[in-house]
């Protein structure tokens, strides 16, 4: 696996897919730039090294140029976080923007205007990939939450650089984690899958249950499993579809000697608001007209045990509803139960959009291992597949 530290940038241009998808307000300010952070090591290092960067990103789903979706509303931002100033060129491909690649010396920073202002990008077109290719030496893979995608910039233009083509930091630790995880363990290894749909995480129960020990099935996709198995569950939320796979899942980990833990209590609600009522009942008892929202007291209590004898954490959606305050006990106790493990020495890794959205919510960005940058990338490397953006840069 070629990484950074491989290559020597001096008086080299780096060509960087860097993903600064990041939100912006109705004033074009950044609101969460943490992408932006995450790609400051590969950067530094380049630039340390001696070298350039030319940093090409999408925002957003633009139709065509549109102003709103200008990565020229970021330089600021950029030029902040990383501690020096960032030029910006108003087109991805072209003369222009050759010139301005041409130009650019050792130290300096040049950003690219919106890749996806062009249809080329997402379609994988070869000749686009190739432009883009001609204003770098090496190309630099940084981008975790696109490599997923066969797009010109994340996939197609690699084949242009043969030997010079490398993961940046922040994408080489995504790899490394999630192989962590998956290969290279140390047991007893838990996986924790929270959210609303057994549906989004079937491929991932499957094939990580060769590689657990442990697998807690908690939020809304619990009810299934439940309801699957003769409880009554009120109104909550149930994929009444899945209920035979629910239980062949469970029939598997059986087999493979895989412990699952759901929830034995829950927090329920006579209403989806925060100012619901709300009374803890059993899972399997939950009244008409209530629907369960949380994980109640004890099964918090019995996730901290589990928690704190697992060596491996990987950790993928919340156990409830934690946008509402009411609501959110369970996904919180359950980030200071991987906190707790992780001071002990387990290896912790959160992935997921709500998951990401917790940590950062409740405090614990800092106090777990790693926090996964790409939602959709993650789960499909959880799935067991490969990754185009990935598989472009071994080849």
């Amino acid at each position: 696996m070629k990484t950074l530290n491989d290559f020597n940038f001096k008086d080299k241009k780096a060509i960087i897919r860097v993903d600064f998808n990041v939100p912006l307000n109705d004033k074009f300010e950044v609101t969460d730039a943490t992408r932006i952070q995450a790609a400051k090591p590969t950067i530094i290092k380049i630039l340390e090294d001696g070298g350039s960067c030319i940093l090409m990103s999408h925002l957003g789903r633009p139709k065509g140029k549109q102003d709103e979706f200008s990565l020229g509303h970021i330089v600021d931002e950029v030029t902040e976080i990383i501690g020096c100033n960032v030029k910006f060129v108003d087109d991805c491909v072209g003369e222009k923007v050759e010139q301005a690649a041409a130009n650019l010396e050792s130290g300096e920073i040049l950003l690219l205007e919106n890749l996806r202002f062009y249809e080329e990008e997402t379609k994988g077109d070869v000749t686009f990939a190739e432009q883009l290719s001609k204003l770098g030496d090496i190309y630099v893979n940084d981008a975790f939450g696109t490599a997923h995608r066969a797009h010109a910039s994340t996939t197609i233009i690699a084949q242009f650089f043969e030997e010079n083509k490398c993961f940046g930091s922040l994408l080489a630790r995504e790899i490394e984690s999630i192989d962590k995880v998956l290969n290279n363990s140390e047991k007893p290894v838990l996986a924790i899958l929270g959210g609303a749909k057994v549906s989004s995480k079937i491929t991932v129960i499957e094939n990580i249950l060769d590689k657990v020990d442990h697998l807690i099935i908690g939020g809304g996709m619990s009810f299934t499993f439940i309801k699957a198995q003769g409880g009554k569950i009120g109104n909550s939320i149930c994929e009444d579809d899945k209920q035979e796979l629910a239980l062949e899942i469970l029939k598997q980990a059986e087999a493979k000697g895989v412990q699952v833990h759901i929830p034995v209590d829950v927090i329920a609600a006579d209403n989806f608001s925060n100012d619901a009522n709300t009374q803890i009942c059993d899972i399997n008892a939950i009244p008409d007209g209530w629907e369960g929202v949380d994980a109640g007291p004890k099964s918090q209590e019995i996730f901290d045990g589990i928690v704190n004898q697992s060596k491996t954490i990987l950790w993928n959606g919340p156990l409830g509803v934690f946008e509402m305050e009411s609501f959110a006990g369970g996904t919180i106790a359950l980030g200071h139960s991987i906190d707790k493990a992780t001071k002990n020495g387990a290896f912790s890794l959160v992935g997921g959009g709500d998951s990401v959205a917790a940590v950062k919510q409740f405090g614990f960005a800092d106090k777990v291992s790693y926090v996964s940058t790409g939602g959709g990338a993650m789960l499909e490397m959880l799935e067991g597949k490969s990754l185009p953006g990935i598989e472009a840069i071994l080849k």
